[in-house]
């Protein structure tokens, strides 16, 4: 079928969006990734090890004001760490050559994580 609910990408958050039209799809500010264990144990994985190096390398400085990456413990292996960028950040990190494994979007973060790089989230 041609419906959106059945499309590959289609997620819990894109029925909550159907469901509820007053919500946008663009008040979700976060894009989730997950990383797993292979991926934590390179350090080079780490947002904040990595991207403002990379900013600095490629003259990108100014970008460093846009960026917001917090992040928190998952629950397995597959999903050992959970990182909630920003749509800057995720552009960056794909800029990178970083392939991400996106599992969701939300407006903010949860109070639970801990910025990791960049600025806070504002509204």
């Amino acid at each position: 079928m041609d419906t959106p609910e059945y499309a590959p990408n289609y997620t819990s958050n894109d029925l909550l969006f159907s469901l509820h039209g007053e919500y946008a799809r663009r008040s979700l500010n976060y894009e989730i990734v997950a990383q797993g264990a292979d991926e934590v144990q390179d350090i080079q994985n780490a947002p904040a090890v990595s991207m403002g190096r990379y900013l600095a390398d490629s003259g990108q400085t100014s970008l460093l004001t846009e960026i917001s990456i917090y992040s928190s413990r998952g629950e397995s292996r597959e999903q050992l760490r959970l990182l909630y960028m920003n749509a800057v950040a995720l552009l960056i990190w794909k800029t990178m050559g970083r392939r991400p494994n996106l599992i969701g979007a939300q407006h903010r973060p949860p109070r639970s994580a801990l910025l990791t790089f960049g600025v806070p989230f504002s509204e």
